[in-house]
């Protein structure tokens, strides 16, 4: 994921411009706009990981195999309805 982490740093050094004082108005536009357009596309590679780590938890055989995974609650929150 070296394209994520590259678009990452790249928007928190945006976000680092667009607060200072000293950039003018047309540039902070130009540095807002380009965050945004980065913003959706680090928010599309996380959409794609979450959907693979879905997949990956529903191949399981049984549910003594699949892991309970905290960070996405839903995905194990049909387990306690059953």
């Amino acid at each position: 994921m070296k394209g994520f982490e590259e678009r990452l740093k790249r928007l928190e050094e945006l976000s680092e411009k667009i607060h200072d004082e000293e950039v003018d108005l047309d540039e902070a536009m130009a540095f807002f706009e380009e965050g945004i357009k980065l913003a959706r596309a680090l928010e599309t590679d996380l959409a794609k990981v979450e959907r693979k780590i879905e997949i990956l938890v529903n191949q399981a055989d049984s549910e003594e195999e699949k892991p309970v995974l905290e960070l996405f609650p839903e995905l194990n929150s049909g387990k306690d309805q059953e």
